[in-house]
């Protein structure tokens, strides 16, 4: 059995983008890590969700136990870094954040992160973060650091894989989602709420510069079996996610198509026109 590393920037990074391999990954027996850089200070919380003097990096603490806990996480780490905020927020500046952290140093507090771990596979964002979020472009460059040392001291082999976003398919989900709500109200049904409709189509006009395209990607992870679990853990993060957000309030189908695979690269290897490999495990 193998010990998979996943490294993440914020709680509620770990459920939407791969908490279906991980939930998959502990029920075939592996040993699942998951190791977050910064509590998620920064993030912008569900209104009303926080109760009075509650602080957010507390509360998103808290529930990041819970969801690593319904998906099979076998240990959850800390590398207590500040939240940086999005790009260009001022909190980019903070001397505390991990933005603004030495990629050394860095490299430096996840190998004490890591150290008892005998790691196969090394999980961390794609080159530009997904979708360009400055904590997640450090992951990239922090986890790739510490992959690079352990090749250089010739010990253990670790096998990176960049986590990253199918924009293909992302943008054929938000069709179709967009195209169910609309047939529903044409129908007379209860419907979305128009604040979830209005961030459907916001995510449809951004999804091209999300991800990778569907020809880049070297790993589809299919996640159905497991999609309950991703679901639970993403609705454990409340103060991110709203349960009338469209990632929560989708019909199923429309749910299965967009978060029933998850995407990795190999970087050391080109897909070149062949089949997505469907577990980490394999070149």
């Amino acid at each position: 059995m193998a010990t998979v590393v996943f490294f993440h920037a914020h709680p509620d990074d770990e459920a939407l983008a791969s908490g279906g391999t991980m939930a998959r990954m502990a029920d075939e027996g592996h040993r699942v890590v998951l190791v977050v850089a910064t509590r998620g200070e920064e993030g912008e919380p569900v209104p009303g969700v926080l109760a009075n003097g509650e602080a957010l990096g507390d509360r998103r603490t808290t529930e990041v136990h819970e969801a690593a806990s319904i998906l099979g996480v076998a240990r959850l780490a800390f590398l207590e870094y500040r939240d940086s905020g999005m790009a260009d927020d001022p909190a980019n500046g903070h001397p505390d954040c991990f933005w603004q952290a030495d990629v050394e140093a860095a490299t430096d507090r996840l190998g004490t992160e890591l150290a008892d771990e005998e790691v196969d596979v090394l999980v961390v964002y794609d080159s530009h973060g997904g979708y360009g979020h400055p904590d997640h472009i450090q992951v990239h460059r922090v986890g790739t650091r510490w992959a690079q040392r352990m090749d250089a001291a010739g010990g253990r082999p670790v096998r990176l894989r960049w986590v990253t976003m199918n924009r293909d398919v992302i943008r054929a989900s938000i069709d179709a989602a967009v195209s169910a709500a609309e047939a529903a109200a044409a129908a007379g049904e209860e419907g979305w709420s128009d604040e979830a409709m209005l961030e459907l189509r916001r995510e449809r006009v951004e999804s091209d510069t999300f991800g990778m395209p569907d020809a880049e990607i070297t790993h589809g992870v299919d996640v159905t079996p497991v999609l309950d679990r991703k679901r639970a853990a993403m609705r454990a993060h409340a103060s991110q996610i709203a349960e009338d957000s469209f990632f929560l309030a989708m019909p199923d189908e429309a749910f299965a198509m967009g978060f029933g695979a998850e995407w990795y690269v190999d970087p050391d290897r080109s897909r070149a026109g062949g089949p997505q490999r469907d577990d980490l495990l394999l070149e």
